[in-house]
């Protein structure tokens, strides 16, 4: 009896400490230290969730940059990438029908589609595109939008984020910052 008694008491003390404790302290101190980030980097406006920096969203909307397609139709829930292998069938039909759309969307642009825009990140839910992508799209932004293509240059060159040690990584863009400028701009 003592020793089942030992044992229950153990069990409640590490529950209350490991499954209490500790994560009111951690979620406690993550709203303390940088809360913006611990909740998700949502970006509000007129107090309205338009979406997280964090999180790719689909854009259809010709006015607005498009960033890397999704497995799972940018459901958080269902995070990942198809797994399909690159010599896959299916892999090289998905990525010839998103190359279709895009240049059927894109009809002024001459230049190959950035391999970026036809394939999905291993999430499934990349915010980020790189400069090269999002340059690639401007003309189909400035006729839409009925503005300058240098507007639209410039804007990406000032949104693109280089890694903090530059040879860490490459500059990226991030989608959704860059859509909420465009529309900042009008």
């Amino acid at each position: 009896m003592n020793q089942l008694r030992a044992a229950l008491s153990s069990f409640i003390l590490l529950f209350l400490l490991v499954g209490v404790v500790y994560p009111v302290l951690v979620y406690g101190a993550s709203q303390l230290v940088f809360p913006e980030k611990a909740n998700g980097s949502l970006i509000y406006i007129n107090n309205k969730v338009k979406g997280s920096q964090l999180l790719g969203q689909q854009f259809t909307d010709p006015k607005y940059f498009q960033g890397r397609p999704s497995a799972n139709q940018y459901d958080a829930e269902q995070s990942g990438g198809s797994n399909l292998s690159p010599l896959s069938v299916k892999f090289a039909e998905e990525v010839a029908n998103r190359r279709k759309i895009l240049k059927s969307e894109n009809t002024m642009q001459r230049k190959p589609v950035p391999q970026l825009l036809l394939t999905e990140s291993g999430s499934g839910l990349d915010p980020d595109i790189s400069p090269a992508a999002a340059y690639w799209q401007v003309l189909r932004i400035a006729k839409s939008r009925h503005i300058s293509e240098q507007y639209v240059h410039e804007l990406i060159k000032t949104m693109t984020k280089v890694p903090n040690l530059s040879f860490l990584g490459q500059p990226t863009v991030n989608v959704l910052d860059l859509n909420l400028a465009l529309d900042k701009g009008e």
